[in-house]
């Protein structure tokens, strides 16, 4: 969206210094869509002060290059926390004034919140919860595009954290993984602003049963008189990402005419406005909050402090216009020492991705709707191979009866059980190019039958390119060779997982997203 909002008031009289004596004062400002609810307020603003602010609304105000941000005396922005960090001298250096704050939620219908509540204790819900309901198609959201939108940014930002589950500001480390193909699987409904996703929502209520945006968004909507029922405005009890509109001085020979805005945006009577006309927080303490806007909002989630974070994190999330569910492919040993315990420990990895884990990390890395999945048992030979699309729990037990399902070898094929795995990977991009694919290879023993490792590469290295690019992630466990395992994973730009420092359900878990 490319709009230009002229707040202007006739030069009737003059009315202060501004930067140029007795002559009233123009700033042409950089806003976020978000800012255009204040445009009534402004012709006060230039009444009072003698400075006309002038806002040009973009779509992408908060993630635009410094050069061009040249031609404007200020920025109006939801957040800056992304301009900070791409362009981190000059801003640091950049006065910024907080005009009012506002935490991004999620507004679920009613029906569906209280579904949601019936399963969790107490009925707080947590981003786990809703990424978890997304994974399993009870919940289809909206949010607007993170790679423009501070409020898609924050809510990505949210997630991401919570399935971190550091409580700490995310670094790399923590998005290297993607543990949001569950929730993002949940996204139906995308704009590439705030108030553009509002009204998407409106007119396309049935596509989506809720919506993550700013607070202040899903009061005003329930407010309008536009929707079916309102929203059911939802918290997360794990922690919100705050935004504070920050008005900053990128020009700073306008500084006298930007202090002067700043001192007004922040009296307690202008604030009072505010919070009337936006439905968002005072930034003042002074001012008494309208009963809407009491609600706690616990803890406030950390932003991350690194621009490589955030750009990992944005190329993970992928274009919310483009869904394409990914495909793994698990080659599981069956061979005759992993009778008993370690059979037992496989399976109940595979429950717990397939929902029986309860825990935040749990609901972050199971199976999801629309993930498909092969599960390959093998021995000295392939023994059995079965590939569902997740749709539903009977897909799930389809897999999980698969691994509780006895019949083993006496052999450990290692290298020819890879060599079919990456088969069965060219075949599916074949089929479909876009989809992202990835090798799962457990096993706890040595290769003593079949292929050798060098074999193998040589049919690895004759495989077509979009095949060779799907990483193996192998899991070491027992008395498997983790030099031989870290050499194919390192082959094929994956990485081992060693089962051993943990168990076969952490191992999984770890893995993950992982393509």
């Amino acid at each position: 969206m490319v709009c230009t909002v002229l707040v202007a008031t006739l030069l009737s009289a003059c009315t202060g210094d501004g930067d140029g004596g007795d002559e009233r004062v123009r700033l042409r400002v950089l806003a976020s869509p978000d800012l255009a609810v204040l445009a009534p307020l402004l012709d006060e603003l230039a009444d009072e002060t003698g400075v006309e602010l002038d806002l040009d609304l973009r779509a992408d105000a908060e993630t635009r290059p410094a050069a061009s941000r040249e031609g404007y005396d200020l920025a109006w922005l939801s957040s800056d926390r992304y301009l900070r960090l791409s362009d981190k001298r000059p801003a640091q250096r950049m006065q910024r004034t907080p005009t009012m704050t506002s935490p991004v939620v999620i507004g679920l219908a009613p029906a569906t919140a209280r579904a949601l509540r019936a399963g969790v204790p107490g009925g707080r819900l947590t981003w786990a919860d809703i990424a978890d309901a997304a994974a399993q198609g009870e919940v289809r959201f909206g949010m607007a595009d993170p790679r423009n939108a501070g409020s898609g940014l924050a809510a990505l930002v949210g997630v991401a954290t919570a399935a971190a589950g550091t409580g700490a500001a995310l670094r790399t480390e923590d998005v290297s993984c993607d543990r949001l193909r569950g929730f993002r699987s949940g996204q139906t409904l995308t704009a590439a602003t705030s108030p553009d996703l509002v009204d998407a929502y409106v007119t396309q209520q049935d596509r989506a049963d809720a919506l993550i945006a700013y607070e202040s968004d899903l009061l005003a909507l329930n407010a309008s008189g536009r929707l079916k029922e309102k929203l059911t405005v939802v918290r997360p009890e794990d922690g919100m990402v705050l935004s504070d509109f920050p008005l900053l001085l990128l020009d700073p020979s306008r500084r006298a005419a930007y202090d002067k805005v700043a001192e007004w945006l922040r009296r307690d009577t202008v604030q009072e406005k505010i919070m009337h006309s936006t439905l968002r927080r005072p930034v003042s303490p002074t001012v008494p909050r309208d009963a809407p806007l009491r609600a706690p909002i616990g803890n406030a989630l950390y932003f991350p402090d690194r621009q490589a974070v955030l750009d990992r994190l944005l190329a993970d999330y992928g274009d919310p216009d483009r869904r394409t569910a990914g495909q793994v492919v698990f080659l599981l040993d069956f061979s005759g020492s992993m009778r008993g315990a370690r059979m037992a420990a496989l399976r109940d990895a595979f429950a717990g991705l397939s929902g029986a884990d309860p825990s935040a990390t749990g609901k972050f890395t199971r199976f999801y709707q629309g993930e498909r999945l092969t599960v390959v048992r093998f021995a000295g030979r392939v023994l059995e191979e079965r590939t569902v699309t997740v749709a539903g729990p009977a897909d799930l037990r389809k897999i999980t009866d698969t691994v509780a399902r006895g019949g083993f070898g006496d052999d450990t094929a290692v290298w020819s059980a890879l060599d079919h795995g990456y088969r069965t990977a060219a075949d599916a991009l074949a089929a479909d190019p876009d989809r992202s694919v990835s090798v799962v290879l457990m096993t706890d023993g040595e290769n003593n039958a079949g292929l050798p490792y060098t074999e193998f590469v040589r049919h690895y290295e004759a495989l077509p390119d979009a095949a060779r690019e799907v990483p193996t992630f192998p899991v070491h466990f027992g008395e498997a060779d983790a030099g031989e395992l870290r050499r194919a994973a390192a082959k094929t730009g994956g990485r081992m997982v060693d089962a051993d420092d943990s168990s076969l359900s952490e191992a999984f878990k770890e893995i993950r997203g992982c393509h």
